[in-house]
Order: C-alpha cells, then structure tokens, then sequence
C-alpha cells in the first residue's frame, strides 16, 4: 500500500512540476531557468509544510500533525515528483557553458537560499498551527 501512496503522489507532482515549469518559463523571455526555481521553491514549501506538521504533530499527542499515509503521498510522491535537482543542476551547468555565468551564479544562490527559505517558512507556519 505504502507504493501506491508514493505513485499517487507522483502522478500529481510530476505533471505538475512539466505544466508549472513551461508556464512560468513562457512568461520570461531569458535564458534564467524560471520555472525550475519555482517548481524547486513551492515544493521545498510545502515540505516544509509537512515536516513542521510532523514534527509539531508528534509531540502533540495521537492524531495531531501530519499521518505517514500523507507523508508517502504528499513528501516523497508529490514532493518528489514536484522539485528536481538533477534540471537544477543541467541547466545550473548549461548556463556556466553557454558563457551566461553570472545566470549560473545567481541560479545556486537564489535556488539554494529560497529553497531553504521556503521550508523554514513552511516548518514555521506548520508548527505554529500544531503547536
């Protein structure tokens, strides 16, 4: 069962991650991978969202927080399916070697602190409601 909640998960996350990526990516007319980042940044969120429920939920006492039914479908199906690392990292490469290092730079420190942002917020916010 616990598969099939990953599966479920994926099957949302990953269209969703294509469809999200080529809308915003449409809207900017730039090489810099828009929609990558905001795929990256929502999904670090609603993980955040989660593990702030988990961990607020699990001091709370039974039933409080998030259940490991929603983990499986929501953490590592949508979550998963939702950001990727491995396009962060090809199209991070593609910019530094089609000469666009300044994009390159700015792609690894704008990923990487709203990323970590995101869940921070996500894990405040959660918390906050479980507490």
């Amino acid at each position: 069962m616990n598969w099939l909640l990953v599966i479920m998960g994926a099957a949302v996350g990953a269209p969703l991650r294509f469809l999200t990526d080529r809308a915003v990516q449409m809207r900017h007319d730039t090489v810099f991978p828009w929609g990558t980042l905001t795929v990256n940044v929502v999904g670090s969120l609603v993980l955040g969202l989660l593990a702030g429920a988990l961990t607020a939920g699990a001091g709370a006492g039974a039933g409080a927080g998030a259940s490991d039914d929603v983990q499986l479908l929501v953490g590592t199906g949508l979550c998963g399916a939702l950001t990727t690392y491995s396009t962060f990292s090809y199209e991070t490469l593609r910019l530094a070697e089609n000469g666009a290092r300044l994009y390159a730079a700015a792609n690894v420190i704008a990923s990487v602190v709203a990323a970590l942002g995101a869940v921070f917020v996500g894990m405040t916010v959660a918390r906050s409601v479980w507490a």
